[in-house]
């Protein structure tokens, strides 16, 4: 299985990106928050505004996971204080189960190692059961309980998940990154 994870860069980019946001979101998140927050959500944080401020402002670096050319989900990381916060992590239903976190992760996991990060760390929310069961088998520990209150009413209340990263010369498969049209 050959997955890549092309850097997300021009506008055409980030709108399919916010596209296939808004699409995983009110497909995934109807079970864990109300519709009106995961609109509040989509247009605060995964709009073509908001992704384009996170990316030339904010210092978020957002990928596809993307197979056969066409993308199977998301992910954004943002380096701080020598730690990789995982903001972002979707993938579209009808992609689950098929071994791409894997490949995702082995992906983060290697650009942890090329930039001598020995941490990554995201938050989840504390209802979102199979996400929290994913990560936990990918090797991350619940560090704390957060409650933040993002507007409009709405809080996230999450679990902060961390992960240790070994720092060694492992070879990653088919874990690759396709820069070819974002230079």
């Amino acid at each position: 299985m050959n997955l890549i994870f092309p850097k997300v860069s021009t506008p055409e980019e980030i709108a399919e990106l916010s596209r296939l946001a808004a699409e995983i979101w009110q497909e995934y998140y109807v079970s864990i928050i109300t519709l009106e927050q995961i609109d509040y959500m989509i247009q605060q944080y995964q709009s073509v505004s908001a992704v384009t401020e996170q990316i030339q402002k904010q210092g978020y670096e957002y990928y596809f996971m993307q197979r056969d050319n066409s993308p199977v989900g998301y992910m954004s990381i943002r380096v701080e204080e020598g730690k990789m916060f995982l903001s972002k992590f979707y993938i579209g239903r009808e992609h689950r189960g098929q071994g791409y976190a894997s490949l995702a992760f082995a992906f983060l996991e290697q650009q942890c190692i090329e930039r001598g990060i020995k941490l990554i760390w995201l938050t989840v929310n504390r209802h979102n059961e199979s996400s929290i069961a994913v990560y936990e088998k990918k090797g991350f520990r619940t560090v704390r309980e957060q409650v933040a209150d993002i507007g409009n009413g709405f809080v996230m209340d999450d679990f902060v998940m961390e992960k240790a990263i070994q720092i060694s010369n492992e070879a990653f498969g088919s874990v690759q990154q396709d820069e070819s049209d974002n230079e």
